[in-house]
């Protein structure tokens, strides 16, 4: 009785099969139609009546070593034995076949195999790999199998694409690996030899020569004196010929294997060719030019017949005394010297002068110290100065001079090093600026300030007047950028006018600007440090010079200041107020500048730093916020949590710079800067979360500021007065600097 059909079973056998492709069977070969598939498998690679399954890889018994795939087990590990094959050698008299040896590797990961033959030298045909790795198949009937390791075995021949290849040995490795696997091995088995390079290696045993034998060991010298070479400056007076003339010559010589060379010195403008060389490198003969010599006659070293036919079969021996041996003379470094004259070639050359490794080597081999060169040139008549018409007025005076130098005219030529020296680098702008007054009689004149650039990339100066509220004036550029000439100097001239630098401006300095007098009062706290930092180009921000011209006062003088120092400060605390300080140094005999003053003072001052309240910046950044009506808060939070990758809520301040950059953020850098001071942590990293909360002027507004309620910052300091930087001064330590005392004594 058939048992009923369960749900879930069905008698069709294709369900939950996906493969139906069907083997090739039939195949073309040299234009026959025959059968190729009999062992394969039918549709869908399930096998067919009568087959069986076959390995695809090695097997190895159940219960044995690891259960990892092959794959991983034998990862890396490689099988190597030593083989040969004999390849026959047509139409040769020397050899019939020939022996090659090479090396089997066997892949225990896929069963491939690879056949590389080393490469000997001149052996004439390719070598290297000759089967590349893969798997490979068994010799006919059973090509559908492949080898495994099973198949290998010391001194048996195996059958790789209808090449037989003997197997003579193996490496320490397989032989451990096969002996574990249950395999005996074989003996090993020795290589025959190869007849071919059994003759190659008579041949050159032969051309060895035992008898006679005498070493000549010139690599000591190489080892030494590689890359060594001699420089002399020579001369060669050519003039009794026709149309000769003096030459100059440079020669090297080479101290690695005494070799030497000429180069001919070929001045612009002689009417010569430029040669590569004068003399080619090779040794010098002293009596040049030498008779020709037949084929055998020169020789490193000479024999004697002692008995036997001349030629093969003869005997010979050394002649250690060279008796039949022409000698040949040639220079060396010890014939070079500063004054001597060398024969190269029948020319007879001085040799005047050479360079100091040159001198430093006859120095130390030779014991040689002079080395007075040897003049061959007439004196050269003085050169004349170039006349430079004077400045028509027409352009700039680099410019007019230019179109004198040459057919070509050319623009000038900017310092353009300079120029990446001292242009803006990030934060730091490279420009000094000074609060000015004019100089004049008018009264509304008087009264306004001005604010003078000094750009140190190209000593070019610009001047601005900030609008002042009831001034009657409007500010904006008083002076355009450029370079502005020192006055007094006159305009039609050859040589090219004087330019305003650096080192003419400092605080209480004259500057006299296309015909308008300023008087610089003060500078920004950046231009005061530069000009200290780089003392040794501002005389006026140098301390050390400063001092010096205070130590130069008379005793007496000493005493009045030790006397002003003990009436100001009457309880001895060692500190004065700043502006009696300067009406001190101001009253002194020594003339100090205005800067020199203020160095002082900056020097010997005790700091205080202004702190600036955070919500009044907050609320100066709003204000500016909303006034260019900026409100991308979100896309920078975006994009602050796309850089912070480890999702801390921080970021370094440069990072946070550099999205403001991105962002264009309508706030001067130096806002920034100390926005982000406020909100640094101890590991100097924002949150920037907190940051762009309180600068987000649409969800939290800050207090309404005032029109005239501004804070003062570097990059947008305007000159206006504020609190002095230095209202304390240590003269305790100025006393002690200048005068070598400390104490206050009121001498009388």
């Amino acid at each position: 009785m058939a048992l009923p059909m369960l749900p879930g079973n069905s008698a069709n056998r294709n369900l939950g099969r996906d493969k139906f492709h069907k083997s090739q069977h039939f195949d073309y070969s040299n234009g026959v139609a025959m059968m190729v598939g009999a062992e394969k498998p039918g549709i869908g690679g399930e096998l067919l009546l009568g087959q069986s399954t076959r390995p695809k890889y090695s097997l190895f018994s159940k219960g044995e070593g690891s259960e990892a795939p092959s794959w991983v087990a034998f990862d890396k590990q490689v099988l190597c034995f030593d083989a040969y094959f004999q390849e026959s050698v047509p139409q040769s008299r020397e050899e019939k076949h020939r022996v090659r040896k090479c090396k089997i590797y066997f892949y225990l990961e896929d069963d491939t195999i690879q056949v590389v033959e080393p490469e000997l030298k001149n052996s004439g045909i390719p070598q290297g790999i000759l089967i590349r790795r893969h798997r490979i198949p068994l010799p006919t009937p059973k090509e559908d199998c492949f080898y495994n390791v099973h198949h290998f075995n010391i001194n048996q021949e195996i059958v790789l694409y209808s090449r037989p290849f003997m197997i003579t040995g193996c490496d320490p490795f397989t032989r451990n690996f096969l002996i574990k696997m249950g395999v005996r091995l074989n003996s090993s088995a020795s290589t025959p030899a190869d007849p071919y390079t059994t003759l190659r290696q008579e041949m050159e045993e032969n051309m060895k020569p035992l008898r006679p034998y005498e070493r000549i060991d010139t690599l000591k010298q190489f080892l030494e004196h590689d890359r060594n070479v001699l420089r002399f400056y020579c001369y060669w007076d050519d003039t009794e010929s026709m149309f000769g003339d003096p030459r100059e010559l440079i020669l090297h010589y080479f101290l690695a294997d005494d070799t030497m060379e000429i180069y001919e010195v070929v001045l612009p403008n002689s009417g010569r060719d430029a040669v590569p060389k004068f003399l080619h490198r090779g040794k010098l003969p002293k009596h040049a030019p030498i008779p020709k010599r037949q084929p055998g006659e020169i020789t490193d070293r000479t024999v004697l017949n002692v008995f036997g036919p001349v030629g093969q079969g003869g005997r010979y021996i050394l002649d250690s005394l060279k008796t039949g041996a022409v000698e040949e003379e040639f220079y060396e470094d010890r014939d070079l010297t500063i004054g001597g004259i060398i024969n190269v070639w029948g020319r007879r050359v001085i040799i005047c002068d050479c360079d100091n490794f040159t001198k430093e080597y006859y120095r130390s081999k030779y014991g040689i110290e002079d080395f007075t060169p040897v003049s061959y040139k007439a004196s050269s008549l003085p050169k004349t100065a170039r006349q430079v018409p004077p400045y028509t007025g027409f352009g700039s005076e680099e410019d007019s001079l230019c179109s004198c130098q040459g057919l070509l005219p050319k623009p000038p030529q900017k310092d353009f090093r300079k120029l990446m020296e001292k242009d803006r680098q990030g934060l730091v702008s490279n420009v000094l600026r000074f609060v000015a007054k004019m100089l004049t009689d008018s009264s509304i004149d008087k009264e306004r300030v001005f604010i003078v650039y000094f750009y140190l990339s190209d000593d070019t100066i610009a001047v601005f007047e900030p609008p002042q509220r009831n001034s009657g004036v409007i500010g904006g550029k008083f002076l355009k950028r450029g370079r502005v000439k020192k006055p007094g100097q006159e305009l039609f001239k050859s040589e090219m006018s004087e330019y305003f630098t650096a080192q003419d401006l400092y605080v209480g300095a004259r500057l006299d600007l296309n015909n308008q007098p300023f008087q610089l009062l003060d500078a920004d706290e950046f231009t005061f440090n530069y000009m200290e930092q780089n003392a040794d180009e501002f005389p006026k921000a140098n301390i050390g010079t400063v001092i010096s011209k205070v130590k130069s006062i008379s005793e007496e003088e000493q005493k009045k200041v030790k006397q002003f120092f003990t009436m100001t400060d009457p309880s001895s605390t060692g500190f004065i107020p700043y502006e009696s300080f300067r009406t001190l140094l101001a009253e002194m005999d020594v003339h100090l500048s205005e800067h020199e003053i203020i160095t002082l003072g900056r020097t010997y001052s005790v700091r205080e730093q202004k702190e600036v309240d955070l919500g009044l910046m907050l609320a100066v950044a709003q204000d500016q916020l909303k006034k260019k009506n900026f409100e991308k808060f979100t896309d920078m939070i975006r994009a602050f949590t796309h850089e912070d990758r480890g999702r801390s809520g921080h970021l370094s301040s440069k990072e946070a710079q550099i999205i403001f950059k991105a962002f264009q953020l309508p706030l001067s850098i130096d806002l920034q800067r100390a926005l982000l001071e406020k909100f640094q942590d101890e590991s100097e990293k924002i949150d920037y979360h907190a940051f762009l909360s309180s600068i987000n002027w649409r969800e939290n507004p800050a207090p309404a500021v005032l029109p005239d309620v501004t804070v003062k910052f570097d990059a947008d300091w305007r000159g206006d007065a504020a609190d002095p930087a230095v209202k304390t001064i240590n003269y305790s330590l100025f006393l002690e600097d200048v005068f070598g005392s400390a104490t206050n004594n009121n001498d009388s």
